[in-house]
């Protein structure tokens, strides 16, 4: 199975509302809601195929399968990443390690009008995830968003069905890395149970948007660099000397718990965690505070080089983000004269 990156721009289930413009008129409107606004790109529908649609809607089709057996290829080198997937790193942010996940999108057996065909795309992979997020809101109903991206990123698996390093498609092949599938490949039953998750106050995105959201009166800093952002993943586009990250971690597994840090420094680069080992108590805080310091072993003008930082405890949680980090000499300036 080959899969693709999931650029999902939401993790929440969109809701279809339809709302007739007039009972006599001879169109109705449906208009798509996402969260709170609009979709800017309403269909118009005939009145003759209303019944139809609603009636579809409503009925909660299903499709059968048969026979019900599931036949997996020898030798075939499974899950991989795509050619054609979208890779990092991200242009726009590239404090913030993107992709995130990814999950099958290449030949899925598809809806398509009255049939069913194979596709491929982000608009394969998305929908996996998107089940996935349903779920995990199902079973965890007080999780946050972040929390929910938070374990599934960090229980992704970054081996093949065979045990070795999934591959990345393209000319040549070659290991995939953090800029091909983010965290990895999507494991629904152990994102149910990460162990520890990455949350975020909303008003942190106020901050990273250097307080141009509302409400304003709320954000009274400016958060200061992308990768302090407490994500599920660290990515320093500019080190020079050295640059400390901090991160939160929230304890959803047993209210005791020992957790130690394992480290993959990308090469070229020292890692120090502090602390190494991190604790929780019954009747404690279920948060703990870390700082990642990454220092440059030689000043080298390279590319990225990626790594890990995965925290174990005694039984079977493995909480990994993934790491991309870029040593420079100096700032690029382009010469404007």
């Amino acid at each position: 199975m080959e899969f693709r990156s999931a650029y999902c721009s939401a993790l929440l289930l969109m809701f279809v509302q339809l709302l007739p413009l007039s009972a006599n008129a001879s169109t109705k409107l449906y208009i798509v809601y996402m969260g709170e606004k609009k979709h800017d790109d309403p269909s118009v529908v005939t009145a003759s195929h209303h019944d139809t649609l609603a009636s579809v809607l409503g009925s909660k089709p299903v499709v059968k399968l048969s026979p019900a057996v599931t036949m997996v290829g020898s030798g075939v080198l499974s899950p991989r990443v795509a050619a054609f997937s979208s890779r990092g790193p991200g242009t726009i942010y590239p404090g913030i390690l993107k992709p995130d996940i990814a999950a099958p999108g290449v030949s899925i057996l598809a809806a398509v009008r009255d049939s069913y065909g194979f596709m491929s795309g982000t608009s394969m992979a998305c929908p996996h995830v998107s089940a996935v997020v349903a779920l995990l809101k199902s079973v965890h109903p007080d999780w946050s968003p972040a929390m929910i991206k938070s374990a599934i990123v960090t229980t992704a698996s970054v081996t093949d069905r065979f045990g070795m390093p999934i591959q990345a498609e393209g000319v040549p092949r070659k290991v995939a890395d953090p800029f091909d599938f983010g965290g990895g490949h999507i494991e629904p039953d152990k994102a149910t149970d990460p162990g520890l998750v990455y949350d975020i106050n909303p008003i942190e995105y106020t901050k990273f948007f250097n307080c141009s959201l509302k409400p304003k009166e709320d954000c009274n800093s400016y958060m200061g660099q992308l990768y302090q952002l407490n994500l599920p993943s660290i990515a320093v586009p500019n080190l020079k000397d050295s640059v400390t990250v901090w991160r939160t971690v929230t304890n959803v597994g047993g209210p005791e718990a020992t957790y130690k840090v394992a480290i993959e420094a990308p090469v070229g680069v020292n890692v120090d965690v502090d602390p190494p080992v991190i604790t929780f108590t019954r009747g404690g805080s279920r948060s703990a505070t870390f700082k990642v310091t990454f220092t440059a072993r030689q000043r080298v003008q390279g590319g990225y080089t990626f790594g890990s930082l995965t925290w174990l405890d005694d039984s079977t949680h493995s909480v990994r983000i993934p790491v991309a980090v870029r040593t420079i000499i100096q700032d690029f300036v382009s010469d404007t004269a």
